[in-house]
């Protein structure tokens, strides 16, 4: 019988070169997720030389940045950060929805991790949960995402 392999990504980001796109729209509490995804690459060893940070208008800008950053070549790891708040229109859903799609169609096609730290929410009180509230900081948790799936990646 054979041995079983198993790969693992390491929490380390010692010198993995990360971009962020983040949406400023709802920027008060995008930039929150920011702060918590750069925080997150530092503890775990990235440089503030391997983090580039980019600003979109909003979340539904955000795949084309991504895959500019991708092109690249100059990073192993991105991070999409953004906060959409449900209105009264179906606005929100094809917002979140090509946001989502657009941003995983550059990790498919690319084979480069794309964390979705993009918060989709119906209220405004749910976003400051998520961007360090009571639910922790998503932006700190899709940063260590993309740190993992790299490692994982860098294993095969």
């Amino acid at each position: 019988m054979s041995e079983l392999t198993t790969h693992s990504g390491r929490l380390d980001a010692t010198g993995l070169r990360v971009g962020i796109v983040a949406a400023r729209f709802n920027e008060a509490i995008v930039e929150r997720l920011v702060s918590g995804a750069c925080d997150t690459l530092r503890r775990h060893g990235a440089l503030d030389s391997d983090i580039a940070v980019a600003w979109v208008p909003g979340a539904f800008e955000l795949p084309v940045v991504l895959r500019r950053m991708a092109d690249t070549g100059r990073f192993d790891a991105l991070v999409a950060l953004g906060c959409v708040v449900r209105g009264a229109t179906p606005h929100f859903d094809y917002v979140a929805g090509e946001c989502a799609s657009g941003s995983m169609a550059v990790a498919r096609e690319l084979g480069l991790p794309v964390a979705f730290g993009v918060l989709t929410v119906d209220t405004w009180d749910q976003a400051v949960e998520r961007a360090g509230g009571k639910a922790g900081n998503k932006g700190g948790e899709a940063a260590l995402a993309a740190v993992e799936t790299a490692r994982v990646l860098e294993s095969f």
